[in-house]
C-alpha cells in the first residue's frame, strides 16, 4: 500500500473501498461539512461535475467513498450519519476532461473541500497531484493523489467566547502592527518552548503586555488561512513562510497550532483573538483571495481546479485554457463568478462572526475589483462587501494595486475602504535619505490630502507605512544600498530593486561607531515621522528594536532566523523602542496628532491660529517660492489644538495642546527660529532625535535653536 505523511507525528497508510453506508439527501444551503450528532451534511459547489464523492479516511488511512446523489442549484449535497468530530475527509469529482476549454475533472484526484474549517497534513509534491499527465499535458492523469494530499477535518467547536465581541476601535485611534504568527514568538525566551511560533504563544500575556506597552491597538497577521508551498519553492528545499499561497479560505493554518491539527487550531485561534481583545488589541487578517495555491494551468490540482476550474479562474478570453494572470502567481480568481464570489463572502463573514476578527487587509485588491479585465470601483466584489451588514462595519484595508500597470489604484478605493499608501512610504524614504524635497513630504505628513480629501475621505484612509513584510526592515533600510537575497536560491534576481535605501557609507553591519549612531538616528527619524504623521500608522514587527533580515528584501521563503524576531537585548536598538513608545504615547494622548478631518490651513475659530501652518527655519510661514527651494532641508509643521476642528461626542468644542515639529533631512546643523506670535508662546521638547535638544528642554516664542543634521524635534506648547 502507498503511504502518506499527514503531520509531524504520524505516517498514514492508504487504500480505499467503496461506500458501505447510506447517504441521506441532506441540504444544499450551507456549503462545507456541518456536523450534528445525527449526521454530517456535506455540500459542495461544482455546477459542471457529473458525479461527486465524499471520501472518508479512518485512523489507518483507509478511504471509504460515499457518492452524493443530490445536485441542487450547482451544489452537490448529502448527509452521512454517525460521523465523529475529527473525521478526516476529502472530495473526488467526475466530469468533462476538456482542458482546452477549462474543464479538468479527474476522479483520480483527492480534493480539499473549499469550505473546510480545518485541514491537517501537508502536500507531497510530485506528478500525483497533477490532474494532467506530466508527459502528455492534454491527457488526464491516472495517478491517485490521495497518498500525497492533506485531509479536511469535520469540526464542531463549542468555544466559550464569554461575551467577547469586536472592539471597533475608531480608525483615528488605530495603530497597526504587522507581524507573522510564527516569526514573532519563535525565538522568545519568555514563552514556553512548546508554544513558541503558535497561536497560543502569540496570544500569551507576554506578547499582549509588550504590545500594550508599545502602544499598539491592532495586530495585522500575515496570512493564517491554510496555505501550501509552491512546487518550485519546495524544489529548492524552502517553504512559503509568509503564506501568500492560500488553498482553504476558512481554515486556520494548521502548522501554527500547538495542540494538534484535528480542529484544535480553531480553538487556539479563537483563544488568541479573545486574549488580544481582553488586552484592547484588535486582530486584522491579511487575506489572499486574488489567487490560489494551484498556480497556472500546468500547476497542481488541490481543490478548485478539480471542482470548477472554468468558474474559479479568469481567462484571457471567453474560451480556451489561457489563464489571465494579474497576480504574478499563475492564476487570478474570478470574483464575477457566483461560486467564487460566494466563497469569498462566506469566508469573510465566517472569520468575523465565528472567529471574531476585527478586519482584513486584502492582498492585491485591484485584482479582486476587476469586472472582465478592467479595475471597476463598482465591481461585484466591492459592491457586495460595501453593502454587507456584517462586513461593512469591520476594518477593510486595500492593497490598492496588483501585478499589472493598470492595477495601480492608490487613492481610488471607495469608502469604507482605507488603503496602504506606498506614496507615503516612498516619499518618506526619499526625504530621509536626502533625495526628497520639503514640498513632496508635506502632503504625506498632513494625511495625503492630494489623494483622499477631494472625495471627502478622512486622513485615516491613508495607512502610512515605511516598511512592511515585503522589503527591507527598518534597520536594513538604513544599512544596505542593495538587496542581498542569495539565500532565496534565485541568484539575487528576486525582490525589488527600488528600495530607496541608504547604507550611510558601509554596506551591511559595521563596527564604525559614527555610522552606527547615524543609522540609529535615521531609523528614529523615520519611526518618529511615521508615528506623528496624519493618517493611520502601520509598524512592522521588530522594527522598533532594530530587527535585521541581513539585507534580504524578499524573505518570503526564509522560515528561520533571517525572518524571526530576535528578542535578545545584546544587538537590539532599545533606544529606538523607547522613542517609538514615546511617539505613540504622544499620538494617543493628544487628539491634535490624530485628527479626523483634513487640515485646511485656516483658523478653526475666528481669531484663532491656523489648524496647520508650515514654518520656515527663519520663523515665518512658508511662501509659495519657498516650496520650490531645492536647497531647503528644514521644515517646521505647526499643528494647532487651539481648538480642534472635530467636535466632541456631544458637539462640544474640543481643545488640546499645539505642536511644532521640526524636520531636518540635511547633513548639516541648521539654525531655526521659533515663530513669535500669540499661538506659539512657550513649551518644551517632548521628543527629539537631536542630541543637542534633549527631551524636557524648555522653549519659548522667538527662541533661536540649532537643529542637528538629520534629526526630528517635537515641541509641545504649554497651555
Amino acid at each position: 500500500m502507498a503511504r502518506v505523511s499527514l503531520n509531524r507525528s504520524r505516517t498514514w497508510s492508504w487504500s480505499h473501498r467503496e461506500e458501505r453506508t447510506s447517504v441521506w439527501p441532506g441540504r444544499h444551503q450551507f456549503l462545507g461539512a456541518r456536523w450534528s450528532e445525527e449526521a454530517t451534511n456535506f455540500a459542495v459547489w461544482s455546477p459542471e461535475a457529473t458525479a461527486l464523492w465524499v471520501c472518508l479516511f479512518d485512523e489507518d488511512g483507509v478511504e471509504t467513498q460515499h457518492q452524493l446523489t443530490e445536485h441542487t442549484l450547482g451544489v452537490w449535497h448529502g448527509a452521512i450519519p454517525g460521523l465523529p468530530v475529527g473525521q478526516l475527509y476529502g472530495l473526488r469529482a467526475e466530469g468533462p476532461w476538456d482542458p482546452v476549454h477549462g474543464r479538468r475533472f479527474n476522479r483520480h484526484k483527492l480534493l480539499l473541500d473549499p469550505y473546510a474549517r480545518a485541514v491537517t497534513g501537508t502536500v507531497t509534491q510530485g506528478p500525483e497531484v497533477l490532474a494532467h499527465d506530466a508527459a502528455r499535458p492534454h491527457a488526464a492523469s491516472t495517478l491517485d493523489s490521495a497518498p500525497a494530499m492533506p485531509r479536511c477535518v469535520v469540526t464542531h467547536d463549542e468555544f466559550d467566547w464569554d461575551g467577547d465581541t469586536q472592539l471597533r476601535t475608531r480608525w483615528r485611534d488605530t495603530v497597526i502592527y504587522e507581524l507573522h504568527v510564527k516569526g514573532f514568538t519563535k525565538l522568545h525566551n519568555e514563552i514556553p518552548e512548546d508554544l513558541r511560533g503558535t497561536y497560543a504563544g502569540l496570544g500569551s500575556h507576554t506578547v499582549t503586555r509588550y504590545l500594550q506597552d508599545l502602544g499598539v491597538t491592532a495586530v495585522e497577521l500575515l496570512p493564517v488561512q491554510h496555505y501550501i508551498t509552491e512546487p518550485g519553492v519546495a524544489d529548492l528545499g524552502l517553504v512559503n513562510y509568509w503564506g501568500y499561497n492560500t488553498i482553504a479560505f476558512l481554515a486556520p493554518e494548521a502548522s501554527y497550532a500547538a495542540g494538534g491539527e484535528r480542529g484544535q487550531q480553531i480553538t487556539e485561534f479563537k483563544q488568541m483573538v479573545k486574549n488580544f481583545h481582553a488586552a484592547g488589541i484588535e486582530v486584522i487578517l491579511d487575506v489572499v483571495y486574488n489567487h490560489t495555491a494551484e498556480g497556472g494551468p500546468d500547476g497542481p490540482t488541490y481543490s478548485f481546479r478539480g471542482l470548477d476550474d472554468i468558474g474559479m479562474y479568469k481567462r484571457a478570453s471567453s474560451v480556451g485554457d489561457a489563464y489571465w494572470d494579474v497576480t504574478g502567481c499563475g492564476n487570478t480568481v474570478d470574483t464575477t463568478n457566483l461560486g467564487a464570489l460566494r466563497l469569498i463572502m462566506d469566508s469573510l463573514r465566517y472569520w468575523v462572526t465565528e472567529m471574531h476578527v476585527d478586519g482584513f487587509r486584502f492582498d492585491l485588491t485591484s485584482a479582486l475589483a476587476r469586472t472582465g479585465h478592467e479595475v471597476d470601483m463598482h465591481s461585484a466584489f466591492l459592491t457586495t462587501i460595501n453593502q454587507d451588514p456584517v462586513l461593512r462595519h469591520v476594518k477593510l484595508i486595500a492593497e490598492p494595486w496588483d501585478a499589472s500597470m493598470d492595477g495601480y489604484q492608490v487613492g481610488s478605493f471607495p469608502p469604507p475602504w482605507v488603503e496602504w499608501n506606498d506614496r507615503y512610504r516612498d516619499n518618506l524614504r526619499d526625504f530621509w535619505r536626502g533625495q526628497g524635497s520639503v514640498r513632496e513630504i508635506a502632503s504625506r505628513l498632513a494625511g495625503s490630502g492630494d489623494l483622499y480629501a477631494d472625495d471627502g475621505r478622512s486622513p485615516y484612509t491613508s495607512v502610512n507605512f515605511v516598511t512592511a513584510h515585503d522589503g527591507f526592515t527598518l534597520r536594513d533600510l538604513v544599512s544596505y544600498d542593495s538587496k542581498h537575497n542569495e539565500a532565496n536560491g534565485e541568484d539575487n534576481r528576486d525582490g525589488s530593486n527600488d528600495n530607496r535605501s541608504w547604507n550611510h557609507g558601509v554596506e551591511g553591519e559595521t563596527d564604525d561607531p559614527e555610522i552606527k549612531a547615524l543609522r540609529q538616528r535615521q531609523a528614529a527619524n523615520l519611526m518618529a515621522t511615521l508615528c506623528l504623521s496624519s493618517g493611520s500608522p502601520m509598524l512592522t514587527a521588530g522594527d522598533e528594536r532594530g530587527r535585521t533580515q541581513r539585507g534580504n528584501n524578499n524573505a518570503y521563503c526564509q522560515d528561520n532566523e533571517i525572518s524571526w524576531v530576535d528578542w535578545r537585548p545584546d544587538d537590539a536598538w532599545l533606544d529606538l523602542y523607547d522613542l517609538t513608545k514615546t511617539a505613540l504615547r504622544l499620538r494617543r494622548e493628544h487628539p491634535a496628532l490624530r485628527q479626523r478631518h483634513h487640515f485646511v490651513g485656516a483658523p478653526t475659530i475666528e481669531g484663532g491660529p491656523k489648524d496647520l501652518a508650515w514654518i520656515h527655519p527663519e520663523g515665518r510661514e512658508m511662501t509659495e517660492q519657498d516650496w520650490y527651494d531645492t536647497d531647503l532641508r528644514v521644515l517646521g509643521m505647526f499643528v494647532s489644538g487651539d481648538p480642534l476642528r472635530s467636535p466632541g461626542p456631544h458637539g462640544e468644542q474640543q481643545w488640546d495642546a499645539s505642536f511644532l515639529i521640526w524636520f531636518n533631512n540635511g547633513p548639516d546643523d541648521a539654525a531655526i527660529r521659533l515663530p513669535e506670535n500669540q499661538w506659539v508662546n512657550h513649551g518644551e521638547v517632548v521628543l527629539s532625535t537631536d542630541t543637542g535638544n534633549p527631551t524636557g528642554s524648555p522653549v519659548g516664542a522667538g527662541d533661536e535653536l540649532t537643529l542637528q543634521g538629520r534629526s526630528v524635534l517635537v515641541l509641545r506648547q504649554s497651555r
